[in-house]
């Protein structure tokens, strides 16, 4: 959690900035989308090396590069002096960054028993969801006193001390837990069932697209605050923190229901829901309906995550889970990084409401055609 935590701090930053950034560099909705795209489409990138090395040289490096280079990387955006600089050194703290959770997952998963692993990567995200939770509270904060690039440099030092402090505390116990042997690990052949494979890649996809367009929307949420609303920056950035509030109760909640109840029920339900929350965007007053559909969405997306990942995990060897959730985690961002810029896009040509509403239909029309491939399936 607290390594979850360490994490995200800086990787938070750029949603609730965007007002700001926005405004410096005198940029349209595309161009926004991408300040957004330049980190996650290079997160993204990065799960796919970051997954394979984890299952060979084990996660303590991977976990600590995780922390201490999107520290470095952090740092050298607070110091951008132009739009490009500012792309190129997102991109540096996606790949910086891209080891973390191919790395985390399975060392989490190889602590706890079976029937307790969606509980336990619950658990988990909570210090990244309270990351994101903070993080537009303080980045706000700082910002209206010594603009955006101050809270980029602000925070990089703290991210920094913790990497190293937690490489130290760390020691070998990560490469131990990885070793030992606990209940639920598959062997090989357990990919060849009839179905396993079909059902994974059914997953992965619905999950996907459900998360990157989640992503997409919640990128333009302080965008969509200001110039919908008329808000002031720092408002819209620390409303924010309301979507991710809810990882801090929602993520235990979605690993204890996809543990009693089964993963794809959870992963099928939660999809379907964000759906028409997204398209009611639309239609709320700003106040306590805004922030009851920003809870809402956040709520969803945190229930699915310990699901979609307790399911992966399940369905695939010890000996290859960093690899395959590199990959799982690679499709995610890489279909958000695609889609924010896309959604600006939208914007710029149909206005908040036809591109909120593209993206509701998406949702649900996705989320019924992969459930053909998983009908009856619980887990």
């Amino acid at each position: 959690m607290l390594a979850h935590f360490g994490h995200h701090l800086l990787t938070a930053l750029p949603v609730p900035l965007l007002p700001f950034i926005r405004d410096d560099f005198a940029l349209d909705y595309t161009q926004s989308g991408l300040v957004i795209s330049a980190f996650s489409l290079s997160y993204g990138i990065g799960q796919l090396p970051g997954g394979w090395l984890a299952d060979r040289i084990g996660p303590r490096i991977l976990i600590t590069v995780g922390i201490c280079g999107v520290a470095v990387a952090g740092f050298l955006v607070g110091l951008s002096p132009n739009y490009m600089m500012l792309l190129v050194f997102l991109v540096l703290m996606g790949v910086a960054g891209g080891g973390y959770h191919p790395s985390a997952s399975p060392l989490i998963s190889g602590a706890v028993r079976a029937e307790n692993r969606g509980q336990a990567l619950g658990f988990h995200l909570i210090g990244g969801s309270g990351s994101f939770f903070v993080a537009p509270l303080i980045a706000a904060a700082i910002a209206a006193a010594w603009g955006w690039r101050g809270s980029f440099i602000g925070l990089a030092a703290p991210t920094m001390a913790f990497g190293i402090i937690f490489y130290v505390l760390l020691g070998r116990r990560a490469e131990t837990s990885t070793a030992q042997p606990v209940a639920g690990h598959l062997p090989s052949e357990t990919l060849a069932v009839p179905g396993r494979w079909r059902r994974l890649v059914a997953i992965i996809v619905v999950n996907t697209f459900a998360q990157a367009v989640t992503f997409a929307v919640i990128a333009f949420i302080p965008l969509f605050l200001v110039d919908h609303f008329s808000i002031g920056e720092e408002t819209a950035a620390a409303f924010l923190a309301i979507v991710y509030s809810a990882g801090l109760w929602a993520s235990p909640l979605g690993g204890y229901l996809s543990d009693r109840l089964g993963r794809v029920p959870v992963i099928l339900v939660t999809c379907l829901i964000a759906g028409p929350v997204i398209y009611l965007l639309n239609l709320v007053p700003y106040g306590l309906g805004i922030g009851a559909l920003l809870i809402i969405i956040g709520m969803v997306m945190y229930i699915r995550m310990p699901a979609s990942e307790a399911y992966v995990i399940s369905q695939t060897p010890e000996r290859y889970r960093s690899t395959i959730l590199g990959i799982y985690y690679f499709s995610s961002m890489e279909v958000g990084g695609l889609l924010t810029p896309v959604m600006g896009s939208l914007i710029d040509q149909l206005g908040f409401y036809p591109s909120f509403s593209i993206a509701s239909v998406a949702v649900v029309a996705v989320t019924l055609a992969c459930s053909v491939f998983l009908w009856g399936s619980r887990d």
